[in-house]
């Protein structure tokens, strides 16, 4: 059976790295024998393209290279649509989850893929959701992804979560999960 994967964009500082961790790890709590999430970037800098992928299996998974072939391609700055390469690599009939303010349409996205859409800048802005003045929307775009594709269900990511933040982020973090869930716009190819 081959693995679902997905591909992780943002810039750095957003946490794209991160939710490919927390998607891996909470696959893994679901009982898939198979995870991975692989970090890439160049320099480590706050603000420069940076990407991850995760694959997820119900067998054992012996490929730790980047994915090639998305399933699902999630997008935590929309700016980095603007590299045609960012969404090529997915999948026709793929998921686009995007970070978003403006309807997608208007963002020039082929239409063989569902979309699904949500303002969590905005969410993570409302909240105070910034860390050294940037705003952090790797946990809000969680909520996007698990309303979009259903892969891992919201409690176990919630443990994730609860595990790997500190005692005064964790409530924050959770709030920008479920409100996106919430307000995510899902879009099905026709």
């Amino acid at each position: 059976m081959k693995p679902y994967e997905i591909i992780w964009y943002g810039r750095g500082g957003q946490g794209a790295v991160t939710a490919a961790k927390i998607v891996a790890q909470s696959a893994y709590l679901q009982g898939y024998q198979g995870v991975t999430a692989t970090p890439s970037f160049g320099a480590e800098r706050r603000g420069v393209p940076v990407s991850a992928s995760t694959r997820i299996s119900p067998e054992p998974i012996r490929v730790v290279s980047q994915v090639e072939k998305a399933d699902v391609i999630v997008v935590l700055d929309h700016t980095i649509l603007r590299y045609q390469e960012t969404i090529d690599s997915l999948e026709k009939g793929g998921w686009l989850v995007v970070n978003a303010f403006q309807n997608v349409t208007k963002l020039g996205i082929r239409d063989d893929v569902n979309i699904a859409s949500v303002d969590a800048t905005a969410v993570c802005q409302e909240l105070g959701l910034l860390v050294a003045g940037l705003t952090v929307v790797n946990t809000a775009m969680l909520g996007a992804f698990i309303r979009a594709t259903e892969v891992v269900d919201m409690a176990t990511i919630e443990k994730v979560i609860r595990a790997r933040f500190s005692n005064n982020t964790v409530a924050i973090n959770l709030a920008a999960m479920k409100k996106s869930y919430e307000i995510t716009r899902l879009e099905r190819m026709s």
